[in-house]
């Protein structure tokens, strides 16, 4: 770890500050948009937004890259994320900041994918798997501790929107001042949704379905909490619950993932989620069951998404992972936009719980699936299956691909290593 430290330490600095600057403004919008008057409806469609700037961005970035250079791309994108930053609080009205939000999910989305391509560059495949493990940790450190800004007195000022956008301009320094040389950018062709869902259907409906789950607690955690009259504090202690449970989770899942029938694990991870949710709606009027459902909320979905890759690549050729990433991905990312409508609707029919209602609905059909795929085709026996990496459901191609790749070299040294046992 040392290792990867020494080489990748100014970038994950970055996107460290990077992720401090999202994570504040995702759950601030929420926040400040009860406070202006929007509708549950309003607040959803802004928070969907984003979502779907985020898909656009990880499509079109590439092709960015490869016209203007990383630099190019990485400074004019962030610039714009602090302009859009402070344009928030300068004219709060749903049209304006839904259209705010389409621009700041391209914009980070763009970043993302020039700071993923530089660190997947500057480290071999040796500490690859490390890397990655290390950037998800700095990206869930970065959110949460984004929350513990939001205490600070500011309910209707432009402070708030100020100091992420202060911090995104800092993460520039270390990340463009980097001696790590401009990568080449190479991207692989997707492969197609019917082929991959004709391969793995749970791998693809679970990817759509947990794709709204997602992004529900990702958008609408901060509206839950203040529809349902929590404090700014108690607020920001519910979405860093939902983050820190993810963290703290995603390693004893994958360190079990890779000993028993991945099917029935995605079918009990996905049942224990709906479970968390369950145990929200049924006590949510009572804060410390809010922060353990959000924590058994986070911490069942977010490493649910890197258990349906490993998944889904038990069934693929080693050359054919990188290129079904870019399906997965993409059906992922349409569950997102719809994530936040969906959830904004329910809110708005039966009350805050709504939240809660909407999340267990999705992790009960993706338990069911799982179940039902299981008499349908035979489970690859347990020392067949690929190893499990953690990576996260907003990671873009290029994170995808990195991860396609740890798993590529790790089949490539089980081969080996049978190989030579024979």
């Amino acid at each position: 770890m040392i290792k990867v430290l020494a080489s990748t330490w100014a970038l994950l600095l970055g996107v460290m500050l990077l992720m401090v600057g999202n994570g504040i403004q995702g759950t601030l919008l929420g926040i400040r948009g009860a406070n202006e008057g929007f509708s549950t409806l309003e607040i959803s469609i802004v928070m969907s937004a984003y979502f779907l700037g985020f898909l656009g961005g990880s499509r079109m970035a590439p092709e960015m890259i490869r016209r203007v250079g990383h630099v190019r791309v990485f400074a004019a994108l962030a610039s714009m994320i602090s302009a859009v930053l402070i344009l928030f609080p300068s004219y709060a009205a749903p049209w304006a900041w839904i259209i705010e939000r389409v621009v700041i999910g391209f914009c980070f989305s763009a970043v993302y994918v020039t700071a993923e391509s530089w660190l997947n560059n500057a480290v071999t495949n040796e500490i690859r798997g490390k890397a990655l493990s290390l950037y998800m940790i700095v990206q869930m450190t970065g959110i949460v501790a984004a929350q513990g800004l939001l205490v600070i007195p500011d309910e209707t000022g432009f402070l708030l929107f100020v100091i992420p956008s202060v911090l995104v301009s800092i993460s520039f320094a270390p990340i463009l001042l980097n001696v790590q040389p401009t990568p080449a950018f190479e991207t692989t062709k997707a492969m197609s949704l019917l082929q991959l869902y004709t391969i793995s259907p749970l791998g693809v409906v679970g990817a759509f379905l947990l794709g709204g789950a997602n992004a529900a607690t990702f958008g609408m955690a901060a509206v839950f909490a203040t529809q349902a009259g929590l404090s700014v504090g108690q607020t920001s202690g519910f979405v860093a619950s939902i983050f820190v449970g993810g963290l703290v989770m995603q390693y004893p899942i994958g360190w079990i993932s890779d000993r028993m029938d991945r099917r029935m694990l995605i079918a009990m991870i996905a049942m224990l989620g709906g479970i968390g949710a369950i145990f929200g709606f049924v006590y949510g009027d009572a804060y410390t069951a809010v922060l353990a459902a959000g924590f058994a909320i986070g911490g069942m979905t977010n490493p649910l998404y890197s258990l349906l890759i490993a998944y889904t690549n038990d069934f693929l050729e080693p050359e054919d992972m990188a290129a079904a990433s870019g399906g997965l991905i993409f059906v992922n990312g349409v569950g997102a936009i719809a994530g936040p409508i969906v959830t904004g609707w329910f809110m708005g029919l039966i009350g805050p719980t709504g939240f809660f209602i909407y999340i267990g609905g999705l992790m009960a059909a993706i338990t069911g699936y799982a179940f039902w795929r299981m008499t349908r085709r035979p489970s690859t026996p347990v020392d067949e299956t690929t190893s499990y990496t953690p990576v996260l459901s907003s990671s873009t191609p290029v994170a995808m691909e990195a991860a396609q790749e740890v798993f590529i070299e790790n089949i490539d040294d089980e081969r080996g290593d049978a190989e030579t046992a024979a």
